[in-house]
């Protein structure tokens, strides 16, 4: 043995190995009833990402769980997948074909989800690969996607039965909108950031008393659509005024002064202009006193025939016309720079208009109040309670979700319109309108929206609508490894979906990560310059050293720096772990050491530290306390293991005088280096899989 195995460890080896354990299905669980089950599913990354270190956090995390209830006996099963992600992979696709001077719409829908197809079995999923170089031990053999055949019919089971239950509905409300894709983007993909932006003030005049109400607004082509402004109830300066009414200028509309305890009359003039067809808080408003909602602009951010003389122009151009205007009336009150949140959506920078629209919405009271109770009793479980009360605040202040997307991949809505006005739901293409019996049918262009699918992910990846085994054993699921800034929008999701459908909890304990930094402390970014490909790293230092440096000294939900002298401590840990173990071996020399422990104190004592070392681990990874854990494993095999053992059983190992009294001290060190070599190798085997499989 001792000449086999090398002097220094060598990393490069992990592709082997982790060949190997695929190859041979380690990672393939089994129902077993004499088995207890457990089970996580992956948060399915886009097939459009590359890995970052969020995701080599956050899986390495489930990897640890995974293969330490695997060594424990349980049927564990840790389900792989990856989703399509509608709008990033349409957009990528799109630039694609732009380069060949190619548009989708002159290729059709069928020719460019042709396009999408070929390019998703091209470079789609490539982040899988990169997964299993991190050596994560998922059931490849249950590689699910969210538009495979499985998973398409569970989407098209829940829209028919939730339509056919009165809980999905078409109707025309405020929705988010991209004007530059042309399509509504749910709340998760937009992103707020703070800038400097002019607040401008205007007047209105009030109709017959010569009077003006002066009011702010940072977007002045809105006036346009105006249909009242309002005042706090119980703000005595504006009381008189409230039953009035002003005149919007240019497009000559006369509109009520309200009362509405949304104004704040503090901030402020104490008035603002209700806009309810671009702006949300204004539509909540127009709802309350039944404004009429005019809509002042079209998909692509022009502004339409509502406008009068601004007809035609688009926003930014309008905007400074307006003001103008505005100045050149007499108007204008001024302006001063403010700083606010403006949203922009994720995947082309421009910024969200609140539009008004005609699409399909889940309706979301009696869905959330079961997710909502199921926190509050306690049963569904978050690792911290600031996790547990956005939550609560998401799902305590609901609405209604729009699911229809203006994009041609993904899951198509099957709904199919007649002439008749009458509207077909159906999983399958209907032969006949359902209405009149009428044969021409057009299916609704739009496709659902991507959390649609993935709010399926932890029963639809196990086989569900149709009553399979791995449904019945391996559901619910144990726990989700999921980032923070998702909890809204996918875990709540999942929760109310896993409730209604399977009338169970989809899991039971929410593991809520924090973000891998740079050295400085700034999120990753390719933008930035500070993007880091983990699989670099695992190049230069190979993947246990990276899994080890991204769980060690830490809480799993705060923050960590990513610094390069991290991982060449864990790449040290290692280096001192493998001489620690070739030095045991070449003394072992293919011995088989049996029998009792001696009275050796030296020998007791080690033993003694590792009966609490594994009570303590097992205790940390059951509390998901995986900082603790590494951080105990590595302070045993370190400093108490390698630094203090090692050298006291040295003199014991090399005495040659050959007295019976010597062979069996030497035979106890021995017998007592390699009891706690093992098991030192065992608990820090979901840590480090690879280095440990070696030695082992």
């Amino acid at each position: 043995m001792q000449k086999e195995m090398p002097k220094t460890y060598d990393p490069h080896m992990e592709d082997e190995i982790n060949r190997r354990w695929i190859e041979r299905g380690y990672f393939t669980a089994k129902a077993d009833k004499n088995k207890k089950p457990f089970t996580i599913v992956i948060p399915p990354p886009n097939i459009t990402g590359q890995l970052h270190m969020g995701h080599a956090l956050n899986n390495t995390i489930q990897d640890i769980l995974i293969r330490a209830k695997r060594m424990q006996g349980y049927a564990a099963l840790w389900v792989p997948g990856y989703d399509h992600a509608a709008i990033a992979t349409e957009v990528r696709v799109m630039k694609e074909l732009a380069k060949e001077g190619v548009t989708k719409e002159s290729l059709g829908r069928e020719g460019f989800l042709e396009k999408v197809w070929q390019w998703k079995e091209k470079y789609g999923g490539t982040i899988v690969g990169q997964l299993k170089r991190m050596g994560f031990s998922c059931d490849w053999s249950r590689e699910r996607f969210t538009m495979d055949e499985g998973l398409s019919d569970a989407v098209l089971e829940v829209f028919v039965r939730l339509y056919g239950e009165g809980k999905i509905y078409r109707g025309k409300k405020l929705v988010n909108w991209c004007t530059k894709c042309q399509t509504t983007i749910s709340d998760a993909e937009v992103e707020h950031e703070e800038s400097f932006n002019w607040m401008y003030s205007f007047k209105y005049p009030v109709k017959g008393g010569g009077e003006f109400i002066t009011f702010a607004t940072t977007r002045p082509e809105t006036m346009l659509g105006d249909t009242a402004v309002a005042v706090n109830p119980s703000d005595g300066r504006y009381a008189h005024l409230v039953g009035k009414t002003v005149t919007v200028p240019f497009v000559d509309r006369d509109i009520p002064v309200i009362a509405d305890a949304y104004v704040e009359a503090e901030f402020g003039t104490g008035v603002v202009k209700i806009t309810p067809a671009h702006d949300h808080n204004d539509y909540a408003v127009g709802e309350r006193h039944c404004l009429p909602m005019i809509n002042i602009m079209t998909d692509d951010g022009m502004l339409n025939e509502n406008t009068g003389p601004y007809e035609g122009m688009e926003i930014y151009a309008a905007r400074e016309k307006i003001i103008a205007d505005m100045e050149a009336a007499g108007l204008y009150a001024g302006k001063e720079s403010i700083k606010n949140a403006v949203g922009t959506h994720d995947r082309c920078g421009t910024t969200v208009e609140p539009l008004l629209k005609l699409q399909w919405f889940v309706k979301m009271e009696e869905l959330a109040k079961p997710a909502l109770d199921a926190y509050k009793s306690g049963e569904l479980r978050f690792n911290r309670e600031r996790f547990g009360r956005i939550y609560s605040h998401w799902l305590e202040n609901i609405r209604d979700w729009c699911i229809s997307r203006q994009l041609w991949w993904g899951h198509r809505i099957p709904a199919y319109y007649c002439e008749c006005g009458f509207v077909t739901v159906s999983k399958k293409e209907p032969a006949a309108c359902g209405g009149c019996g009428g044969k021409n049918l057009t299916q609704d262009p739009d496709t659902l929206d991507t959390w649609f699918s993935s709010a399926l992910w932890p029963f639809s990846t196990l086989g569900w609508p149709q009553k399979t085994e791995d449904l019945e054993y391996f559901y619910p699921t144990d726990v989700l490894v999921t980032a923070y800034e998702i909890i809204f929008f996918w875990v709540v999701r999942m929760v109310f979906s896993g409730l209604y459908f399977m009338k169970e909890l989809p899991f039971k304990d929410v593991l809520v990560t924090g973000m891998v930094l740079d050295s400085t402390g700034k999120k990753m970014s390719k933008s930035l310059g500070n993007g880091l490909d983990p699989i670099e790293v695992v190049d230069m230092f190979g993947a246990d050293a990276l899994r080890l440096m991204l769980v060690s000294g830490n809480a799993l939900d705060n923050d960590t720096r990513f610094y390069m002298e991290k991982m060449e401590y864990s790449r040290n840990f290692l280096n001192k772990l493998w001489n620690a173990s070739r030095f045991v071996l070449m003394n072992l020399g293919g011995e088989k050491i049996c029998g009792a422990v001696s009275g050796v104190p030296a020998d007791r004592w080690i033993l003694s530290r590792l009966n609490t070392l594994v009570r303590d681990v097992t205790e940390k990874i059951n509390a998901y306390e995986l900082g603790m854990a590494a951080q105990y494993i590595n302070d045993f095999i370190w400093d108490e293991f390698c630094d203090w053992y090692v050298e006291m059983v040295k003199p014991r190992l090399y005495d040659k005088d050959g007295s019976a009294e010597a062979a069996a001290s030497r035979a106890s060190a021995l017998w007592t280096l390699r009891r706690a070599l093992v098991w030192a190798l065992k608990l820090l085997h979901p840590f480090t899989p690879f280095i440990t499989e070696t030695l082992f």
